[in-house]
């Protein structure tokens, strides 16, 4: 028997409820319950109601599990955490990426103008 948290497929791979179940310790019919509860967490069904969790489902399997059984959040806790996440993106993040792309985009600007004035020159 595989143990717990053990992978048995790559990082990136579709799991199915088992075989997340057995990854994360948890049991099948508390991963169904909180598809019921949390929106956010909708993995793909296909013949037969059999369900694929992608690698985001995952991980948010395992911040909700993080969340619930290791900081004390309850079930309601979790749902208003995960819908105010939703609305709003951590600003900073964001800010952070989009000076980032307009350093890029300047610094490439700027080396093109040197190196047509250069050319210009010569």
């Amino acid at each position: 028997m595989i143990p717990p948290g053990t992978p048995d497929k790559a990082a990136g791979a579709f799991r199915t409820i088992g075989e997340l179940s057995r990854e994360t310790g948890l049991p099948q019919h508390i991963l169904r319950y909180w598809e019921t509860r949390f929106p956010q967490l909708r993995p793909l069904q296909r013949a037969g109601n059999r369900r694929y969790y992608r690698p985001a489902d995952v991980a948010l399997v395992q911040r909700i599990d993080g969340l619930l059984n290791h900081q004390g959040y309850t079930i309601l806790g979790v749902q208003k955490l995960l819908a105010a996440e939703r609305k709003s993106p951590p600003k900073a993040a964001m800010e952070t990426d989009d000076a980032q792309v307009i350093r890029a985009v300047r610094d490439g600007l700027a080396d093109a103008l040197d190196t047509d004035s250069r050319s210009i020159e010569d």
